[in-house]
């Protein structure tokens, strides 16, 4: 049975864990940033950069001692290596590269997005391919067809902005404070979703692209007009970008071909809102709806060491010299969507 020690930091999350073939997180450890980046209303790359090389090693060697293990017992060394904050990615690579050279086992180069893309095979050992994946967190909103470890085909990405930083963005208005998805979440609970009149960019539109700038600027306009409550801008909000998502993703459904199910993953799923329109969405289209755990939603380490065990059964390995990524598409060969920029 493989094992492989995780470790993530691609943003401001610092985690280590360690996970076997048969899905069992035999210990995990994360150790969140938050109080650091609060002052400033969102994540400063210097300061993460600091804390991953302050906080890795520590936590690596906190969970070998949580599980009764060695560096020796793992089977292979899996950090994500983008794309993300690039001083934060190279903490965790090259920390994975020492481990690796160390203990002399193979090292893995995780894709971060990947590992989202495939934490709910971690969680659901009944999940196959093909599947359709909503892929939604703070710097990625997209819309893959998952046809295998490291097989990904893009129908749809955000011409602008991802639906997390429409989140944090309207936290940030509202005054919520930072990491605003929850806040903007725990808000919205109080408020009337039809309250103020707000964009659902591109709805109906053929393509199944997404566009949250002319949402964000709505939501602008609305909180300076004085007009609204904030509860209520707030909910108008959330039901706005679910109406989106509900539309997007239905026009991806139509596209996609013969699917195994509708998987949702990132940060943003772990909004129950969301959760509960896709799966809404999942029944009428007849399909299996798939949301991985909460833990496993936001960034954490055990999906970057089950992305390594599906690519360790592959016979997959990359070299010590693999470099940290900024940017890293899941689907390189994708067609370019004007507006779309770098995170296409």
């Amino acid at each position: 049975m493989e094992i492989v020690l995780g470790i993530e930091s691609s943003c401001d999350e610092t985690a280590a864990a360690l996970v076997t073939g048969d899905r069992t997180v035999l210990a995990q450890r994360i150790a969140s940033q938050d109080e650091a980046h609060r002052p400033y209303g969102g994540v400063v790359p210097e300061i993460a950069a600091r804390a991953h090389a302050e906080k890795l090693s520590p936590l690596i060697e906190a969970v070998l001692e949580d599980a009764g293990m060695k560096l020796g017992d793992v089977d292979a060394i899996a950090a994500t290596a983008g794309p993300g904050l690039i001083g934060g990615v190279m903490v965790g690579l090259v920390t994975a590269k020492a481990l690796a050279m160390a203990s002399d086992r193979p090292l893995l180069a995780i894709n971060h997005l990947e590992g989202h893309a495939l934490s709910a095979r971690l969680s659901d050992a009944s999940l196959g391919f093909p599947f359709l994946l909503l892929l939604v967190s703070g710097g990625h909103c997209q819309l893959l067809l998952v046809e295998g470890a490291g097989r990904y085909r893009r129908l749809a990405t955000t011409i602008d902005d991802a639906l997390g930083e429409a989140f944090d963005k309207t936290a940030k208005l509202l005054g919520l404070g930072y990491p605003g998805g929850p806040a903007v979440e725990a808000l919205a609970s109080e408020g009337d979703p039809g309250a103020v009149k707000l964009p659902r960019p591109l709805l109906g539109r053929a393509e199944p692209h997404f566009s949250f700038a002319g949402l964000k600027s709505a939501v602008l306009r609305a909180k300076q007009s004085g007009e609204h409550r904030d509860a209520d801008i707030a909910a108008s909000f959330q039901q706005a970008a679910i109406d989106c998502l509900i539309d997007r993703t239905r026009r991806a459904i139509a596209v996609a071909g013969p699917v195994e199910a509708l998987v949702v993953a990132g940060g943003v799923a772990a909004n129950q809102a969301i959760r509960n329109a896709l799966e809404t969405l999942a029944d009428e289209t007849q399909l299996r709806f798939v949301a991985p755990p909460l833990a496993l939603c936001t960034d954490n380490a055990a999906m970057i060491a089950w992305a390594g065990v599906e690519r360790l059964r592959m016979g997959q390995d990359d070299p010590l010299d693999f470099v940290a990524r900024p940017r890293w598409p899941l689907d390189p060969d994708a067609v370019a969507v004007r507006g779309a920029g770098v995170k296409a």
